[in-house]
């Protein structure tokens, strides 16, 4: 589960914020997920709990995710289409020269204190 080494790098971020803005205590953080980025929001909501509470900084601080669609782009027909439901083949023209435009997102979109 790599979630927790990912809350840990959320955590650390926010406390370098944190401590450059001269703030006590964290109330909210908001990222933006997207639906492909290989981090399972549950597994991300379950590891967050139980590691903000071992921060003073952050004690009962809440987690927003906002998700991102994954979105592909196909070279020859020049379209967008839905990443989950097609994959890599364009279900326009059925061309294989295709590339991911968004949905592999893991941004802190914002901190709220």
């Amino acid at each position: 589960m790599h979630e927790l080494g990912v809350v840990f790098h959320v955590i650390e971020n926010v406390k370098e914020v944190a401590k450059e803005n001269d703030i006590s205590h964290v109330e909210a953080v908001t990222l933006q997920l997207g639906t492909v980025s290989s981090v399972i929001p549950s597994y991300l909501e379950d590891c967050w709990k139980w590691a903000v509470n071992r921060e003073e900084l952050m004690k009962d601080c809440r987690l927003v995710i906002e998700s991102i669609e994954a979105v592909t782009y196909c070279e020859d027909c020049k379209k967008e289409y839905d990443t989950i439901k097609h994959g890599k083949i364009c279900p326009y023209c059925g061309s294989e020269h295709t590339y991911l435009l968004r949905g592999n997102e893991f941004i802190i979109k914002e901190i709220t204190v």
